[in-house]
């Protein structure tokens, strides 16, 4: 891998957990309690997982210069697999059993605020 590369990677990287922080900061305005952020196992990846009364939201955050561009980046395989990491998440941790759960996507492009997305995809 090259240098210019390795750059660019970084860049988007950072760009990413900046983003994230910014969702966070966002849900904590809107009254959610963030509970994991990076959730991570082998079946995949949560961004964060936020509960607001009696709901937990498996949320997906996506930084893009454009709104649309960010929506389409969530693609529905990956959409699957934050399912299947939810699904190990609320069998881990009972606490949240009796919850509602639902899939959230918080959006950042060109505007001023996140755009905040509630149940944004549903598994069947």
């Amino acid at each position: 891998m090259d240098t210019s590369s390795k750059k660019a990677k970084k860049a988007a990287r950072n760009s990413g957990i900046r983003a994230e922080r910014i969702a966070a900061w966002y849900l904590c305005l809107k009254g959610y309690k963030i509970v994991e952020k990076n959730y991570k196992t082998a079946l995949g990846e949560i961004d964060l997982i936020a509960v607001k009364r009696n709901t937990v939201c498996f949320v997906e955050v996506k930084k893009r210069p454009s709104n649309s561009e960010a929506a389409a980046a969530i693609t529905a395989r990956q959409q699957a697999r934050i399912f299947r990491t939810a699904s190990y998440f609320l069998a881990q941790n009972q606490t949240f059993a009796a919850f509602d759960a639902r899939f959230d996507a918080i959006l950042i492009g060109a505007t001023v605020w996140p755009q905040h997305i509630t149940d944004a995809w549903q598994i069947h």
